[in-house]
């Protein structure tokens, strides 16, 4: 890598490769969550205009922007996410007509064994996604067309950015619902659902859930049940937690950035009151705790553990987690309140629900044999499902669930809060721009242009995801610098300069 000052070639004062560990994680993130992008505001019914401090519904998901969703199209079939780090693949067209339907899908097996073969823009190190990686991409300015019995897909919102990424509902043609667009990861449920069968967990981009999908036939088939397929490569760090107890009853996630209490609320609150409860929490010695968003509370699941297997709630025992009787009677965990609404198309209540995670069994009530009003429950869809519930109401209305697999209602759900950690870089820019700093990291580009301001002296880093430093000039000069970047790997990095009086970071891709 070439430093140079317009045309002046500066003395590279060092230059090394070695890991340290002072910088931890807390210099740089491995998972950064990227945010859900929901911005319309809404109360237990419809939208509203965005709430104030101490207004009723403050709090919720829209109120807070996290890592702005950021693409770019490599315009050679992938697509980078410039805040994971991670390339996928930009369509499931994997057959090649121009076209996107059932032709296109693959069994969980297929998908496995597909990506071993796969190669896309030169790249031959494709993996099926884990439910974290995919989940990564889920947007929720989407609407759930739950309910929709048309035929037409046009005003339909999915929950992905089809700017970038290309997307098809299910195949009516061949006689699929149209919200069978359920996309395959690479993750299976330690657990069983529907009574024994195995289960994969799949991200669904036409409804907006997580849920566990059977590997095999769907009850009444003899084919396999079929999925749409993104590969993904890059940061293979992604999704993996870095937990850290602080001893006063919070734990830090140096891999994401992310504050969270170790304890839950203890009982169960409808989806208005967890927000007046984050608003009002104080644990410690912190006031800015807040209901996390739906991929936030998604980040801290451990798909490891399943109360069937482990007898221990989907999350890392670093965290408390308060045992509940279920709808069966049985001890299990509960599900856990996002500060996200989850839309509907539904014009008369679009926004009537909220998203929940289950750290628990995602329990529901099976119709055996169907119409014949003989309901069981069982886990159907697996500890670490996302679903969600009315905001507000009685759960005895719905005394056998809702929807196909009658997912359970229980409403009063828990609340587990989160905060940014103080002490976090990550991958958003510092903002302390006293010296006027300005760096330019061009995606895919081999420059990096670096503005000094009214700076002299100073350090410019590089760093990988995994915290090593790739790079490191001290310069004493002033104007502008430009990196030559084009010795680094394709990946992910972090760039940071630091002056006596300021600071700042940002991330690029190499491609």
């Amino acid at each position: 890598m070439n430093l140079i000052r317009m045309s002046k070639l500066l003395v590279i004062a060092l230059i090394i490769m070695i890991p340290i560990s002072a910088i931890h994680s807390q210099t740089t993130l491995t998972y950064p969550i990227v945010d859900t992008d929901q911005k319309i505001f809404y109360d237990t019914i419809i939208e509203i205009s965005e709430p104030s401090v101490g207004e009723t519904f403050y709090g919720q998901d829209a109120q807070y922007t996290g890592n702005v969703p950021s693409y770019q199209d490599n315009g050679d079939g992938t697509i980078s996410d410039l805040v994971t780090g991670l390339m996928w693949s930009k369509s499931p067209d994997m057959d090649g007509d121009g076209d996107i339907d059932y032709d296109d899908k693959m069994s969980y097996s297929e998908s496995l064994a597909a990506a071993e073969s796969f190669n896309l823009a030169g790249y031959t190190d494709w993996r099926l996604p884990t439910i974290k990686e995919m989940y990564s991409l889920i947007i929720f300015s989407g609407k759930d067309p739950s309910g929709y019995n048309g035929t037409s897909t046009d005003d339909l919102v999915p929950f992905i950015d089809t700017n970038y990424f290309d997307f098809a509902y299910g195949d009516l043609n061949a006689g699929e619902r149209i919200i069978d667009a359920q996309m395959a990861s690479s993750n299976l449920y330690v657990g069983t659902t529907m009574g024994g069968d195995e289960t994969m967990f799949g991200v669904n981009f036409a409804d907006g859930r997580i849920k566990g999908y059977p590997t095999g036939p769907m009850p009444g088939q003899s084919e396999d049940k079929q999925y749409y397929v993104y590969y993904v490569r890059g940061n293979a760090e992604y999704g993996i937690n870095d937990f850290h107890d602080n001893g006063d009853g919070s734990i830090t996630d140096y891999a994401t950035g992310l504050m969270w209490t170790q304890n839950d609320g203890g009982y169960g609150m409808s989806w208005p009151d967890a927000l007046i409860y984050a608003k009002n929490a104080v644990i410690a010695g912190h006031n800015d705790w807040r209901l996390p968003n739906a991929k936030e509370l998604q980040s801290i699941l451990d798909y490891g553990r399943a109360p069937s297997v482990t007898a221990s709630p989907a999350i890392d025992p670093i965290f408390n987690c308060t045992q509940i009787t279920d709808e069966g009677g049985n001890i299990n965990y509960p599900s856990y309140w996002s500060g996200t609404t989850h839309a509907s198309f539904q014009e008369n209540t679009p926004g009537g629900y909220a998203a929940y995670v289950c750290f628990g069994e995602a329990l529901g009530w099976m119709e055996q044999p169907p119409m014949s009003g003989n309901y069981t429950l069982m886990d159907v869809h697996g500890a670490g499902a996302q679903r969600s519930d009315p905001k507000v109401g009685d759960p005895a209305n719905w005394p056998y669930g809702n929807g196909p697999q009658g997912d359970v209602i229980r409403i009063f759900n828990y609340v587990r809060l989160v905060r940014d950690a103080d002490s976090t870089l990550g991958y958003n820019e510092l903002n302390m721009h006293e010296n006027n700093l300005k760096i330019y990291p061009n995606p895919g580009i081999d420059i990096i242009n670096i503005d000094l301001g009214n700076s002299h002296s100073g350090t410019l880093k590089i760093y990988s995801t995994c915290g090593q430093v790739l790079y490191v000039d001290k310069y004493e000069s002033e104007g502008e610098l430009q990196l030559d970047i084009s010795s680094l790997p394709s990946g992910l990095f972090i760039i940071t300069i630091e002056t006596p009086n300021a600071k700042l970071a940002k991330r690029f891709i190499k491609n």
